[in-house]
């Protein structure tokens, strides 16, 4: 997430509170990057380049004492300096040659400035601070977990600091621009394990219980890298190259961490020859922790990746094919990171998606190339789909974003910034090839190691490295937003080739404007059947291709491009017609254009419904999982329109049903994972639609798990539950809650805990509402039991967050506190939400920080619009076909 500017370049500059980067136009040349031009929330004349910290942490008072030694160099003599602090208080603040400095904290900047009598000299200095701070339940900064284990609760102490709370630890340069090296030393219980970025260099032991652990000092990098943790841990290790990978966990579970560890080998040097550079770090741990976060699962620390269990440990009893995929992929994304983030960090947050997409795109380059047999390219569509649901909206924003404070600079971990990020990587990378992108990539990361870029450092790099053109198409898709709409008319067949008209609008559900964006579009187009692919770039709103072979045509074949698609009604209905034929993500790509334009009012919106009636039975299974979602989104529609729900439910579930029948609730020998996956989503699914022959045989299993062991096999246990819980009455809850209470390993708790918030019944969602406010869940699981039940009653926890928001925020990270209660209600489609919505984020909100709150609102409006216009015609298209 990640040029250093050295030292002597920095003396001849002064840092401007506020500055930032414009937008560069399309035909301009990327810049130089100086401090000058670098975004701040600091008066800065001062450069950091080494922490010397030491600390003690109490885990007990949940407090910490600290000392640290911060070399600098004054750029402008001034009397005064100031760096980020949040709820530190400082006992001494001295300068050699200086003096102690009057301490003046702004909580609300989260600054602390030291004014000293004289002025300080330009040239290098030592500045040592004396601090103490807190040690939080919620994860940010250095904070607690708490876990249950046979021998009574346990407690372990990590540390969060992406984006902005490096500052909560340690007073710090605490932007990503600054990078410095770390000397670490911390006092810790003689018998724990202390985990740093780097190895332990020399551990002393100082008797009456206590150890100091001094750690190797790091490389240059920035703050919100920084890692800590302290507890009762295992650790495990294999040699990869020169590196010693570890899985670090509480005591006991190595093997759930054994898939991990061996995954994570063959992934680093993979990257190593990917990137061209080898990993810099003498080790690389992922360290599992227990709990979670409505911000993240995982956190790229560099040498030191952080994991919440359930996005690391694989447990027998309890983990699905679809969770063994997700660690996977976790784990790829993460390590991408130790280059694209890490060794290269973007300068400041407004490039945050160079991290983030980037290692949503690597995490699947990764998992193709060790596990084709998952198939996950096709996973790619499903991210596309998410990222164009936000970017149709006018809440949504460039993937280069304006990012000018810690809020918005939380709010920009998102799908566009992920999803569409991603997207627009894959697009790119079919345009030039991936070994002339690779080529760029590795350009890239040699030329800037250790430093910090811009998204034009990489569009430079491709260019060179591909001997073709693409920072003007790559500045259409991230320094503007929304979504290109590509209409699509065929002609007849002459010569072995087919004729096709392209017309680039823009598609948008809530835009006021009717004048589209402009996009150079890169567009690819095969006849159905035909082993050919053409390509054309749309250039000026218009463009043609003529298509070898004759048929119907698809367009965005292979789904590299990020458009929706939409045919005239002729090229539709010869596309559907072969809808059999299509490669799958083809298929999925047709469903997903035609769901999303007929909701739109651009297309009939039955078209998506009938390609889910042509779907063959031995479709892939993720395009069977696209098929289930579809008709679980219309059931979603039918909120009071019970009679006619009835009707759609029973075509929805003899859609489902003979596929089910098909894979079954057992696995069978050598079944491959995508299969796996199918069963959840369709226990899932069939639940959801009321299917009284899954539910019944969900409580039985449920029923039967004591006394039979094969009644509820690990990989069936989350869909079993969801079942129970979801239609359970106030017995069958009492009972879940009762097995929650008593349960003992955490990923099997938290999922109990969670289910008990997923119930259809409003009053049992309302007391596992009155349960998150309790210390009985965990502070770390409360407010994802609010979220869950914010996703069958959005009104309700929305109602109840803002009746309890002191409560309720005190359950949130720092991260997530203005996101978290007006997200709760985005699922709505009562128009008195927005209202609700909108005096909530104006009473408590400050303007910039309301933008949660705005794609909460947005959503809603367009939820309302949508259902009016297409409930009538789907309700007509189930009579017809015999619902």
């Amino acid at each position: 997430m990640r040029k250093l500017l050295s030292t002597a370049a920095a003396a001849a500059l002064v840092f401007a509170a506020g500055s930032s980067l414009a937008a560069t136009p399309a035909s301009s040349k990327p810049a130089q990057i100086t401090a000058a031009n670098v975004t701040t929330q600091l008066p800065r004349g001062v450069v950091p380049s080494h922490y010397d910290l030491a600390f003690t942490p109490d885990a007990d008072k949940l407090t910490f004492t600290a000392s640290v030694k911060i070399n600098i160099d004054v750029v402008t003599p001034s009397k005064a300096i100031t760096l980020q602090a949040a709820d530190l208080a400082f006992a001494k603040v001295e300068l050699a040659g200086a003096g102690a400095a009057k301490v003046t904290v702004d909580a609300e900047a989260q600054t602390a400035t030291f004014t000293f009598d004289k002025v300080i000299a330009k040239g290098a200095h030592v500045l040592a601070i004396d601090y103490s701070g807190k040690i939080y339940k919620q994860a940010a900064g250095l904070f607690a977990l708490d876990y249950d284990t046979d021998q009574g609760k346990k407690r372990a102490l990590y540390t969060q600091f992406e984006n902005s709370d490096a500052r909560r630890f340690i007073p710090s340069w605490d932007e990503p621009f600054f990078k410095a090296t770390y000397d670490v030393q911390v006092i810790v219980p003689t018998g724990q394990m202390a985990i740093g970025n780097m190895p332990i260099a020399k551990t002393q032991e100082l008797g009456v219980g206590k150890s100091k652990v001094t750690f190797a000092t790091s490389p240059k990098m920035s703050t919100y890298l920084l890692f800590f943790g302290l507890g009762d841990f295992d650790r495990a290790t294999a040699k990869v190259g020169g590196v010693e990978m570890g899985v670090i966990t509480k005591k006991g579970d190595l093997a759930k961490a054994d898939f991990a560890l061996k995954s994570s080998g063959p992934i680093l040097q993979w990257y190593n020859d990917y990137f061209g550079a080898p990993y810099p770090l003498p080790k690389l741990d992922h360290i599992a922790a227990p709990g979670q976060s409505q911000f993240f699962s995982a956190m790229e620390n560099w040498g030191a990746i952080f994991y919440f269990e359930y996005a690391l440990l694989e447990d027998p009893a309890i983990s699905t094919q679809a969770d063994r995929q997700e660690i996977y992929t976790t784990v790829a994304h993460e390590m991408a990171h130790q280059w694209f983030g890490d060794l290269v960090t973007m300068q400041w947050w407004d490039d945050l998606w160079l991290n983030e997409g980037f290692a949503s795109w690597m995490e699947g380059r990764a998992t193709e190339h060790f596990h084709p047999e998952w198939n996950t390219q096709l996973a790619s569509v499903a991210g596309r789909e998410y990222a164009m649901g936000l970017d149709s909206l006018v809440t949504t924003h460039p993937v280069v974003q304006h990012v000018e404070t810690v809020d918005q600079a939380s709010q920009a971990f998102d799908g566009i910034t992920y999803q569409k990020g991603e997207a627009v990587i894959s697009m790119l990378e079919a345009y030039v090839g991936p070994d002339a992108w690779r080529d760029g990539v590795r350009r890239y990361i040699k030329a800037h190691a250790h430093g910090n870029t811009t998204t034009d450092d990489l569009w430079k790099e491709v260019e060179a490295a591909a001997g073709k053109p693409i920072t003007a198409i790559a500045h259409d898709f991230t320094l503007q937003p929304g979504v290109p709409l590509i209409t699509v008319e065929t002609g007849a067949c002459a010569a072995g080739k087919t004729p096709v008209t392209l017309t680039q609008g823009e598609f948008s559900r809530d835009k006021p404007t009717k004048t589209p964006l402009a996009w150079r579009v890169p567009v690819s187009a095969q006849v159905v059947g035909s082993s050919t692919v053409s390509r054309t770039l749309v250039e000026g709103g218009k463009g043609s291709l003529s298509v070898v072979g004759c048929g119907p045509v698809v367009v965005n074949a292979g789904q590299a491009g990020y458009f929706r698609t939409l045919y005239t009604p002729k090229a539709f209905a010869g596309v559907s017609a072969s809808f059999a034929k299509l490669p799958a993500i083809d298929q999925l790509g047709l469903i997903s254009d035609a769901w999303a334009l007929g909701l739109n009012g651009q297309q009939t919106v039955t078209d998506a419904p009938d390609l889910v009636i042509a779907t063959p039975a031995d479709a892939d299974p993720q395009v069977w999982g696209k098929v289930a979602g579809v008709l679980t989104s219309v059931n979603s529609m039918y909120d009071s329109a019970l009679a006619d729900r009835a009707a759609f439910r029973k075509l929805a579930i003899a859609r489902l049903s003979p596929v089910f029948a098909q894979v079954g609730w057992m696995a069978k020998p050598g079944e491959a994972g995508t299969v796996a996956t199918l069963r959840q989503t369709l226990i899932n699914s069939l639940s959801t639609l009321g299917d009284p022959a899954v539910i019944t045989e969900a409580k039985r299993r449920y029923a039967a798990d004591k006394s039979d062991p094969t009644a509820v096999p690990g990989p069936l246990r989350k869909p079993i539950l969801a079942a129970v819980a979801r239609h359970a009455d106030a017995a069958a809850w009492d009972t879940l809650h009762a097995q929650a209470k008593a349960e003992k390993t955490p990923l099997i708790r938290d999922q109990l805990y969670t289910q008990l918030a997923s119930a259809e019944d409003d009053a049992l969602a309302a007391k596992a509402l009155e349960l998150a406010l309790t210390d009985e869940p965990g502070e770390t699981l409360s407010s994802n039991m609010i979220s869950r039940v914010a996703g069958l009653h959005p009104d309700l926890a929305f109602d109840f967050a803002v009746a309890h928001k002191d409560a309720v925020n005190g359950k949130v990270d720092a991260a997530s506190a203005t996101k978290f209660i007006p997200g709760l209600a985005r699922g709505s489609a009562d128009p008195a939400m927005i209202g609700k919505v909108t005096a909530y984020a104006a009473a408590n909100l400050p303007a910039a920080s309301r933008g949660e709150a705005d794609k909460s609102v947005a959503s809603i409006t367009d939820r309302i619009k949508s259902r009016k216009a297409a409930l009538p015609q789907i309700t007509a298209w189930v009579a017809k076909h015999g619902g």
